[in-house]
């Protein structure tokens, strides 16, 4: 009898195992499943403002694999360019299937097209050889990004989508003027290097102005602002000095832009979206 009830329970602790693999499958399955559409679009504003993320995820990648590539370790860039690419992904599944524009769409797909390949570049070790093609490939990204953006702003048919986009450009913005200067101090040759960062700063400069203007600004936001304002001082002292920064300090200052931007392009969604 005794000898039955062990074969039983046997039985038992076998069907667990058994049963254990497949639910084991699922829920890896599951956890690569969930941040698809982790974001979820519910406004035009929060459209503008996922869409303007991508923009600035190109710069952002750029920079990363740029730190990546010079074996500098300040911010873990690594880890930060694997989140990044994911986050990419995750952003452009999250619009195409919110948006129920066939013009938005198709927008959305040369994105697609163009981010393929760049995605198994950026998987790999970065190789300063590359980084000159990679630079320029991030360009049309961008450039397709900031379409697909502008197409949304215009979409909601308001004054603030039009707002959300100029605040959520500052963001790419402050990762373009960092990745350009990282690309430089990593020894790539950029023929158009003063070109592309006095161009950036400029639009910076005159972005902020016109959001320092704007009737939608929140005693928060200006405060933002402000912050944004001082940060930016660094680097118009970069561009005008010839002396040699190190990577770490256009690390975080470019950061720092970057987390104030973003605070303040959500404020501005927030207080359209109500």
């Amino acid at each position: 009898m005794q000898h039955r009830k062990v074969n039983e329970r046997e039985k038992k602790i076998m069907m667990l195992k058994s049963t254990r693999k497949p639910l084991i499958v699922v829920g890896i399955v599951a956890v690569f499943l969930m941040p698809l559409f982790a974001i979820q679009v519910e406004s035009a504003e929060q459209a503008v403002n996922i869409a303007g993320k991508q923009r600035m995820f190109t710069q952002r990648m750029l920079k990363d694999y740029a730190m990546v590539g010079m074996k500098n370790t300040f911010g873990n860039p690594d880890v930060d360019l694997k989140k990044i690419v994911n986050d990419f992904e995750d952003h452009m599944a999250s619009l195409m299937k919110y948006t129920q524009s066939d013009e938005i769409k198709r927008s959305i797909d040369k994105i697609k097209k163009i981010w393929t390949p760049l995605k198994e570049v950026l998987n790999q070790p970065p190789e300063k050889e590359k980084a000159g093609e990679l630079q320029k490939e991030l360009e049309k990204l961008l450039k397709v990004s900031d379409d697909t953006t502008k197409l949304f702003a215009k979409e909601s048919g308001k004054e603030s989508g039009k707002t959300v986009n100029i605040s959520g450009r500052q963001r790419m913005l402050s990762q373009r003027m960092a990745s350009l200067y990282m690309l430089k101090v990593w020894g790539v040759n950029d023929p158009q290097f003063k070109k592309k960062l006095d161009k950036s700063m400029l639009l910076f400069k005159n972005s902020l102005d016109e959001l320092e203007r704007s009737s939608f600004n929140t005693t928060e936001i200006s405060v933002l602002l402000q912050k944004v304002k001082r940060s930016f001082i660094f680097f118009e002292m970069m561009s005008r000095s010839n002396s040699k920064f190190i990577p770490t300090l256009i690390y975080k200052k470019s950061n720092d832009i970057l987390k104030n931007m973003n605070r303040a392009t959500q404020k501005y969604v927030a207080t359209q979206s109500k």
